[in-house]
């Protein structure tokens, strides 16, 4: 398979490419790319609605954020960059204080991105212009016992949530990733614009192949394996309060403690974190376990840089498993796909892959390249 990167903007097409650069990243909320067109006079608007393909598949529905314009004796460059629309709700404010008791995550996310006549708030713009499905299965077929939908993409999680009031300040993502952690999962989004609340993928055959071995007959160029466990721990402590408020129970308005706890059998020692936290009686061990695997997702990171953007006929992307074997650091097994980097430059294709534990729901899908 050729590697060929493809931007659409409307009716326009571009191929083209001096060097580019699409990232993707399970932990990071939104995904970005940045291009340098080979013909200039292109015209690219901000704000524009664009796809991204990659050898004909669709890698990335977003929009344009930024456009760089130079000219100099050697002539003219254009560089546009963007995200996906994951970027509209890590941008997107709440800007009243609202009352969200006893809502469903179906009730609240309509909330947030519909338009509310009320209010006069507007819907969150291009999202409700493409397919949203609630869907926890990776490749978007939904199970048959869901019921196929686009505008009630989380009518699956149709249950009563914990978050009481919303504060202006708080983004859309803030708010709908918060429901998302109290219920052990993550959400997230794919590099097509799809909306994901699951728990990343943990088991199955792998997609990639990956060997890397001393006397370069493997199929990697490089390997970095990074190891810190000093910020890492062997036990979470959550503990919390939480006064009881449902009127049929015999001791409403009373202050209960809460605690959870997380161990990490393969930490080398004893050490400890406690963590005080004001949480729903029912998530102490689901945020202590949360933050186990932050700890344990920081603690082991692995990156392959691999030519090209696909193996085998398949495009490198994110939620998907590896095979490792790395004779040089003496590692193997199969590893999640927590990141990968579409790139061109002088060099030409290559990707570069990151890699971490499968099954870890943690917290750094709070990170955004804005900085929320």
């Amino acid at each position: 398979m050729s590697d060929q990167i493809e931007l659409r903007i409307g009716t326009t097409s571009i191929r083209n490419f001096l060097s580019y650069q699409v990232d993707a990243d399970l932990y990071c909320a939104d995904h970005a790319f940045t291009l340098e067109l080979a013909n200039p006079e292109v015209e690219i608007q901000k704000g524009a609605a664009c796809k991204l393909f990659v050898n004909g598949e669709l890698a990335l529905t977003g929009i344009v954020d930024k456009r760089h314009r130079h000219c100099d004796k050697q002539g003219r460059t254009l560089t546009v960059g963007g995200r996906d629309l994951m970027g509209i709700v890590v941008d997107a404010y709440c800007e009243e204080f609202v009352s969200v008791q006893g809502k469903t995550i179906k009730q609240l996310a309509q909330m947030l991105i519909q338009a509310n006549i009320k209010t006069g708030r507007p819907a969150l713009p291009f999202i409700g212009r493409v397919p949203i499905v609630g869907e926890t299965e990776l490749q978007g077929k939904l199970k048959s016992r869901r019921r196929r939908g686009t505008a009630d993409f989380l009518s699956f999680f149709d249950v009563p949530q914990k978050v009481a009031q919303i504060y202006p300040g708080q983004t859309v993502f803030q708010v709908l990733q918060m429901y998302a952690l109290s219920r052990g999962v993550m959400f997230f989004g794919l590099p097509d614009g799809t909306f994901v609340f699951d728990e990343p993928c943990a088991g199955g055959d792998p997609d990639y192949q990956i060997l890397f071995t001393q006397d370069g007959t493997g199929n990697a160029l490089s390997a970095d394996v990074d190891e810190d466990i000093s910020r890492a721990y062997s036990k979470v402590v959550v503990i919390g309060q939480q006064q009881l408020t449902n009127p049929l129970e015999l001791d409403a308005g009373t202050t209960v403690q809460t605690k959870g706890s997380a161990t990490d059998p393969s930490f080398p020692f004893y050490k400890c974190f406690v963590q005080v936290n004001n949480n729903d009686s029912q998530s102490p061990n689901l945020h202590s376990r949360m933050i186990l695997n932050k700890m344990r997702h920081d603690s082991f990171k692995l990156e392959y840089e691999m030519p090209g953007h696909s193996q085998n006929g398949r495009n490198y992307t994110i939620n998907r498993l590896a095979a490792v074997i790395d004779t040089v650091h003496g590692i193997r097994g199969n590893f999640l796909v927590t990141g990968r980097t579409l790139k061109r430059d002088k060099r030409g294709a290559y990707t570069m892959l990151r890699l971490g534990l499968p099954g870890l729901v943690e917290q750094t899908g709070s990170l955004s390249r804005g900085g929320k």
